[in-house]
């Protein structure tokens, strides 16, 4: 069974089955929603299915493995297997994916572009997060700007060109040092290049040559994550994509950032990953200060969404470089539910935007009364986003507070700080969301639109967030499902990597 190429048609499923879509008739809006979401939808279930059967989660190993050579004049393989970092990741891609074609429903300009590209970027997603090759990893993060880059100027609001010109440069122009960075790890040492993760891993490198390939990777992490004074191009992106391309962004994309923080400088570059991690922990606190500060001053309302996004990714960071299984094992938590949460709130704007056709906050107001099915989930899901007990965010923040407090690494003076800050930091996210929902939803308006265009939401916009809600809960419930896929690996990350660098 585990011989058998599960990832390799996970990843060029999605894309060639795409790719027919242009063999249908122009005028098949239905159809092709339809072929869509049902290519989605197997997908997932072979997942769920292949990942059921064939995988161990007590293995800290790479499962599940492809190993063939591919362009033999300079060895390079397409190597794909997965381990208990890669597989929540995988499942919220294909998860988060489908929602995001069934939200994409009020799409009809050039439908069959648009659900090309949703599904090249399903297939890319699942290349970079389970390729086992430094060079496919690579083009794998490349290839994922280009659906992007056209999702955004083709599909986005009035400002779109704007957003999506930023958008390229920053992540494009970090990509740069991306490619430094691999081509530098891969020809150390030797003059035929080897772009294979587990001898990286096992390569030892002079301390000062370590740090220039941390600063390299980093800067590109740090722009798709984003980690601020790099994060300026996400709230333009956010508030100029169409919603279904802002579930995958917030859902998928800036989880990237975080997988390729564990997976390359955490993984092949521990030394200097310990000797940067105490500035990380810094700057990941005024992140969360500084975006969760900057969010109540936003009038458009998927822009307050989104530097909630960024408030939220200074956990990731902090769990990140706290360098304890606690620590690092809520980041990977704080990943799959703001995956959840964030994509479901970005859903909840746009699906409120089709209605009311209204984007600034100050316009707003008495929303709920015509809608309260929407009002409702909102709440719900605003609730989620600031930790409430009994939700997937609670107990991700929870652990991370552990992961710092219970670390070895870092002295009590600085630990009471930044639990400090961080605590300030929780303390400013109701203040933002709380307030955007006072703002959207109570006081008294009259809405002059006809009444039959101005309904609540119907049962896929409920389908959609019923389905985004019930893991949110039950990960808030018992928690356990997903540290059962990350903490063997977590141990064997710690364990290998950590113990020179105390």
């Amino acid at each position: 069974m585990n011989s058998f190429p599960w990832l390799t048609i996970f990843v060029i499923f999605p894309i060639s089955a795409g790719s027919l879509i242009f063999l249908f008739p122009h005028r098949g809006n239905k159809f092709i929603r339809w072929y869509n979401i049902s290519i989605c939808i197997l997908e997932l279930l072979l997942m769920t299915y292949a990942f059921f059967y064939s995988f161990q989660l007590d293995d800290p190993l790479i499962q599940l493995t492809q190993d063939s050579k591919w362009i033999d004049f300079f060895d390079f393989y397409w190597r794909l297997g997965i381990d208990g970092l890669s597989l929540g990741p995988i499942l919220l891609t294909g998860f988060i994916t489908t929602l995001a074609t069934l939200a994409a429903r009020p799409i009809t300009r050039d439908s069959r572009l648009f659900h090309f590209l949703m599904l090249a970027m399903y297939s890319v997603q699942m290349g970079l997060f389970s390729s086992q090759d430094l060079l496919l990893f690579f083009i794998m993060w490349e290839l994922e700007l280009i659906p992007v880059y056209l999702l955004l100027s083709m599909w986005g609001g009035k400002k779109r060109f704007y957003s999506a010109t930023k958008f390229i440069l920053y992540t494009a122009g970090s990509s740069v040092f991306l490619l430094m960075g691999v081509l530098s790890i891969s020809f150390y040492g030797s003059n035929k290049p080897t772009f294979n993760f587990e001898t990286s891993a096992n390569q030892s490198y002079p301390v000062a040559l370590e740090i220039l390939f941390y600063i390299g990777f980093f800067i590109a992490f740090a722009v798709k994550l984003p980690i601020i004074p790099l994060h300026t191009w996400l709230p333009d992106t956010h508030g100029e994509a169409h919603y279904s391309t802002c579930m995958l962004l917030a859902g998928i994309l800036l989880k990237m950032g975080a997988y390729g923080l564990v997976r390359i400088n955490m993984e092949l570059l521990p030394r200097a990953h310990s000797i940067f991690s105490p500035w990380l922990i810094i700057i990941g606190a005024i992140q969360i200060i500084y975006a969760a500060s900057t969010s109540p001053g936003q009038r458009n309302l998927k822009k307050r969404i989104a530097y909630s996004s960024v408030s939220h990714m200074g956990f990731i960071i902090i769990g990140i470089c706290s360098i304890n299984d606690m620590g690092l094992n809520g980041a990977i938590l704080q990943i799959i539910s703001h995956g959840f949460i964030g994509a479901a709130l970005f859903f909840l704007a746009g699906t409120s935007y089709d209605r009311i056709r209204l984007v600034y906050l100050d316009q707003m107001g008495g929303v709920a009364t015509p809608m309260p099915k929407i009002f409702t989930m909102f709440s719900i899901l605003s609730l989620a986003s600031l930790a409430l007990p009994g939700m997937s965010g609670f107990f991700a923040e929870l652990v991370i507070f552990f992961g710092i407090i219970t670390g070895q690494k870092y002295l009590l003076m600085p630990k009471i700080l930044i639990t400090f800050v961080m605590a300030v930091g929780m303390i400013l996210t109701p203040i933002y969301l709380l307030s955007m929902l006072r703002q959207m939803f109570y006081g008294y308006k009259l809405f002059n639109t006809p009444n039959s265009s101005f309904f609540d939401s119907g049962p896929r916009e409920l389908f959609v967030l019923i389905s985004i809600l019930m893991p949110v809960i039950s990960i808030g419930i018992y928690p356990d499902f997903v540290f059962s896929l990350s903490v063997d690996k977590v141990e064997a990350i710690l364990s290998n990597f950590f113990i020179g660098s105390f």
